[in-house]
């Protein structure tokens, strides 16, 4: 039988469990409404937290509400319901990106359960990650995790990962000459400087991370030229390990797949005890984010570049508040 509605109280969690997904520059591009009368909960994205020159298609928008979608179906699980998600439920409504029933008991033995520890622990760590290998089982764990969303998670060879770094460089160098593109990543990331601690999004300076002696790692440096106060500079490993995220397709549907993909594979690479960051500049380009799949791969469209390995925690993000983002009738 159906369960009763959720009291604004279980809802409320929920969504602040579904808001720890990541996002574009800590953009935070959803929204959240709660139909008591049917216990539906609709995610829409915001189009007032779009990028019009790094995200002109609204790709990255779709990748981080459906990794808060994931985060959303995690934690409706843990709290006993069973998520039942329709991707674009309305095709005149474009910004409607969800709608998830939670109107029906959650099994006991659900294999999202197990996930629910890793959505408040797991954070993008832009520090240097040691050498240790990853091993093989722990590799194929995540590949899994991507297959079950249906994409896939592709593994590349030394020789793909410099191609991969080399694009990221030039992509770094394409946004160096665009000033509108540099002026949209300063509108999300704070350097210090002037000492707000109040911002509830975007990248705050504490979250940058050390500067790296030599580039060989694809981090994206939020700081730029700016100087920040108290940041300090770190060797980063040399051969970083990468995953390519990608879908067969590229469309709208093809992307909110891909961001639930997404979470579960960082969700996955947390239980294992590994840390993770995101990078996009390469795929930011349409020129260059051909290039970065390998042509021998099914893959058809990389939709993120993931770096894995061993090493520091990073720090947690700020956040809106739910009573921001969420909105119950």
């Amino acid at each position: 039988m159906p369960s009763p509605p959720l009291d604004p109280t279980t809802v409320t969690a929920l969504v602040e469990d579904a808001t720890a997904a990541p996002s574009m520059h800590n953009a935070q591009p959803w929204k959240f409404r709660y139909l008591s009368g049917t216990g539906t909960m609709q995610l829409r994205a915001d189009p007032e937290r779009t990028m019009p020159k790094s995200d002109p298609t609204h790709r990255a928008v779709h990748l981080g509400c459906a990794a808060a979608l994931f985060n959303l179906r995690v934690a409706a699980v843990h709290a006993g319901r069973e998520p039942v998600t329709t991707l674009l439920p309305d095709p005149s409504d474009p910004w409607l990106l969800a709608e998830v029933s939670l109107a029906e008991p959650a099994g006991p033995e659900h294999d999202l359960a197990v996930l629910h520890p890793a959505v408040r622990k797991r954070h993008t760590s832009r520090h240097p990650f040691t050498d240790e290998e990853i091993p093989d089982d722990i590799l194929d764990g995540l590949r899994g995790a991507a297959l079950l969303e249906g994409a896939r998670l592709y593994v590349p060879e030394a020789w793909h990962v410099k191609s991969v770094l080399n694009l990221v460089h030039d992509a770094e160098g394409r946004e160096a000459l665009h000033p509108e593109v540099r002026e949209e990543m300063a509108r999300w990331t704070d350097t210090g400087a002037k000492g707000d601690t109040s911002r509830r999004e975007g990248i705050p300076a504490y979250a940058f991370g050390p500067r790296q002696h030599d580039v060989t790692a694809p981090m994206r440096d939020f700081a730029g030229r700016h100087p920040v106060p108290g940041r300090g500079s770190a060797t980063f490993e040399k051969q970083p390990r990468l995953a390519l995220l990608g879908t067969a397709g590229d469309r709208a549907e093809d992307w909110l797949r891909a961001g639930q993909a997404m979470e579960r594979v960082l969700l996955q690479a947390t239980l294992d005890g590994l840390v993770t960051s995101l990078t996009s500049q390469a795929l930011e380009w349409p020129e260059l984010r051909w290039a970065v799949r390998d042509p021998g791969s099914a893959m058809g469209h990389v939709q993120m570049v993931i770096r894995l390995g061993y090493g520091p925690e990073g720090p947690a993000s700020p956040r809106r508040s739910v009573s921001d983002v969420l909105d119950i009738t």
